[in-house]
């Protein structure tokens, strides 16, 4: 980015933070309005200062945040409106790259390691929302937009780019910025691609199409993956949302779709194992059983989930259906039998298990959210999401923590999960290491 777009781009980041939302008491109105006029002459200054760098006028060394010391250079003097409206680092030095994955592993302390796997939901839509803050104090894992955060593909960006940038100004491990974007009316963000749903979708061909042009509209957005494509079999409970009722045929959607997001080194995390096309009802509605004898789970909802660990997805998102491997009473996110035994030793995935929504009725149903997040680690989840809310959210926190200085869960099994997922994020280029 040259000169001039980087005081623009200084200018509207000290916007957003100083005028916030539009609407409340005129007095804070006010304020705003003349913090507008401020930030407008702060503009002005900075198209004059960058045309002037543009035009070979000033050549301003480039210095990094450790270099210059964290302020002014010695031997120079800043602006009054520098000093009103500070502008933030130009280049950010996060931590030290790790040698290798085992080597970040190594170093996290334990607080840190298990905030790396959580993924959070929030709410808000600006720089001023909650999840802000609580990215700067914890290194949290990632975080899952929605449709309730969303308004427009810029101030999309804005979100993502204020994430990225914490994590460089705190030195923490970038997140995952996550969304649930399955296509047409199943989109979070609904303006975007990709356009049809699976069921609309004619053939595997155009499902990788489809998630082509999605990965090229959301990658420059910031977004770093999707929980997505949902590879359930048809049945009434899916709905529009599956593909196809024929296993074979899920399977090549699942392969062309997790292919195109891989090419587009954007994570694609396929759902919902071990398979909802069989389900008594949503699990967005409660407990859901699937009355399928393990055979007929091998020759019908399995197929789809084996093309997607031979296509290498790196990540599975394992949902909440009740099976006959657990006497249909424990969600298959909290059971040790379908991640583990199933989904690592018997189909031989090696990605990142991602426990899904542990605040959905079909969770919440038979166990408290704490409780529920010590679960699914001790099961073999990798990952856990919790969508809302915060105190849920810092109550699991909590919970999984004190169960790993109590011995419940294994220090073990929180650097496997973790190497899981910094393997992950080192593929997406999101964690760069050392020679």
């Amino acid at each position: 980015m040259d000169t001039l777009e980087r005081a623009w781009a200084r200018a509207r980041r000290s916007l957003s933070h100083l005028l916030g939302r539009p609407g409340g008491p005129p007095a804070i109105q006010r304020a705003r309005l003349a913090l507008l006029g401020i930030a407008v002459v702060a503009l002005a200054a900075g198209a004059i200062v960058g045309a002037g760098a543009l035009t070979g006028d000033d050549e301003p060394a480039s210095k990094t945040v450790e270099e210059a010391g964290g302020g002014t250079a010695p031997g120079t003097e800043q602006s009054f409106l520098a000093r009103l409206i500070p502008a933030p680092p130009e280049k950010v030095e996060g931590p030290k790259a790790p040698r290798s994955v085992e080597d970040l592993t190594k170093r996290l302390p334990l607080e840190r390691k298990v905030a790396q796997l959580f993924l959070v939901g929030f709410d808000g839509t600006d720089l001023l929302a909650p999840i802000f803050g609580r990215l700067r104090e914890n290194d949290l894992g990632g975080i899952v937009l929605d449709q309730q955060n969303y308004e427009t593909p810029q101030q999309l960006a804005s979100l993502t780019g204020e994430a990225r940038v914490i994590s460089q100004q705190e030195k923490h491990v970038p997140p995952f910025v996550l969304t649930a974007q399955e296509g047409g009316d199943f989109n979070e963000f609904a303006d975007l691609p990709p356009a049809k749903a699976p069921s609309q979708i004619a053939d595997a061909g155009e499902a990788r199409e489809q998630a082509r042009t999605a990965a090229k509209a959301l990658a420059p957005l910031g977004v770093t993956g999707v929980l997505a494509p949902d590879i359930d079999v048809g049945g009434e409970t899916i709905g529009e949302r599956a593909f196809s009722d024929d296993p074979r045929a899920v399977a090549a959607f699942a392969r062309a779709t997790i292919d195109a997001y891989r090419q587009s080194r954007l994570l694609s995390a396929p759902k919902y194992f071990p398979g909802l096309g069989a389900a008594s009802q949503s699990t967005e509605a409660g407990p859901a059983q699937v009355g399928l004898t393990p055979d007929e789970l091998e020759e019908r909802d399995l197929i789809p989930f084996r093309a997607a660990i031979k296509a290498k997805a790196p990540a599975i998102v394992v949902g909440h259906g009740l099976y006959a491997t657990d006497d249909f009473v424990t969600p298959a996110s909290l059971s040790k039998s379908i991640t583990t035994d199933l989904l690592r030793d018997r189909l031989g995935f090696k990605g990142v298990a991602i426990a899904d929504d542990l605040s959905s009725p079909a969770v919440t149903a038979v166990s408290r959210v704490p409780d529920a997040a010590v679960a699914a680690i001790n099961a073999g989840a990798d990952l856990i999401y919790i969508s809302r809310p915060q105190g849920s959210q810092e109550a699991a926190y909590l919970a999984v923590l004190n169960a790993v200085r109590k011995g419940i869960i294994s220090r073990e099994r929180i650097n496997e999960a973790l190497r899981r997922s910094l393997t992950a994020k080192k593929n997406l280029g999101l964690i760069q290491s050392s020679r």
